[in-house]
């Protein structure tokens, strides 16, 4: 009898983004990618986006992925457009049954709705159009699987543990695709625990396994003597109004500037 191959074997789709600064509130997306691989080893397709943000670009950000402002006033898109497009693209692949893999998905995916509702286009859910994201993000996914290991666990840290290739870092499609390989990675060393769940199972285990994950770091800084509240919204932080309420259908208020 042939063996049915787990979702890691199969399609995976991977987005990331290169921005203005770590604030996603605040933020704006630069550039940003859309890599698609049918099989492990595969070809990757990959679609880049280079938006105008409409704002200087800070010295800290062009350090980490080089993107000029000359740059972007020369080439880039207007960010509404860019935003938009991603977001579509991002359905399209839900729509073709392709999970989706966001490394740290609360950053990328909140920086788009901001984006989004930032330019009038609506929030992310909305465009999306009833497209259903399952998101895989490899550092959940490591955080559950080898909780106890030492060590950060940024994209570079996980792909060097799990000698996947990351040329390029800091590079949207370079990032994206080492993403897209690591959890192909993480769950082929755990098969029993990764490779039996569906894309769906998986998407509501890892925002519960986020929520723990976060109150865990939680009370690591309250033991330091810093405490910090650490978000437990995965994949998607729920946008906020100027008065610090969730930003709900028929609220008066307006998006945090």
């Amino acid at each position: 009898m042939q063996q049915l191959r787990s979702w890691f074997h199969g399609p995976l789709a991977s987005f990331d983004t290169e921005t203005t600064g770590v604030d996603v509130e605040q933020d704006r997306i630069v550039s940003a990618a859309l890599v698609v691989q049918s099989a492990p080893g595969g070809a990757a397709a990959v679609r880049n986006w280079l938006a105008n943000p409409g704002v200087p670009i800070p010295e800290q950000a062009r350090a980490v992925h080089g993107i000029s402002d000359d740059r972007v006033r020369a080439h880039g898109r207007p960010p509404r457009t860019v935003a938009v497009e991603v977001a579509l693209a991002l359905a399209e692949q839900s729509r073709a049954g392709a999970p989706l893999v966001v490394m740290n998905a609360p950053y990328d995916l909140t920086l788009l709705d901001r984006e989004l509702r930032r330019h009038g286009a609506g929030s992310l859910t909305e465009v999306l159009g009833g497209a259903e994201l399952l998101v895989l993000d490899p550092r959940v996914l490591d955080k559950q699987m080898d909780r106890y290991r030492k060590g950060r666990r940024t994209l570079t840290d996980l792909c060097g543990h799990y000698g996947v290739s990351l040329v390029g870092a800091h590079d949207a499609a370079a990032d994206a695709l080492a993403a897209l390989e690591l959890v192909r990675a993480v769950a082929s060393q755990h098969p029993e625990r990764l490779g039996g769940l569906s894309p769906a199972e998986l998407h509501l285990r890892q925002a519960i396994w986020h929520a723990a994950q976060a109150r865990g770091l939680e009370r690591w800084f309250e033991r330091a003597g810093t405490p910090e509240r650490v978000d437990t919204a995965w994949p998607l932080r729920p946008a906020r109004c100027r008065c610090g309420e969730r930003l709900e259908p028929g609220h008066a208020c307006e998006l945090a500037a």
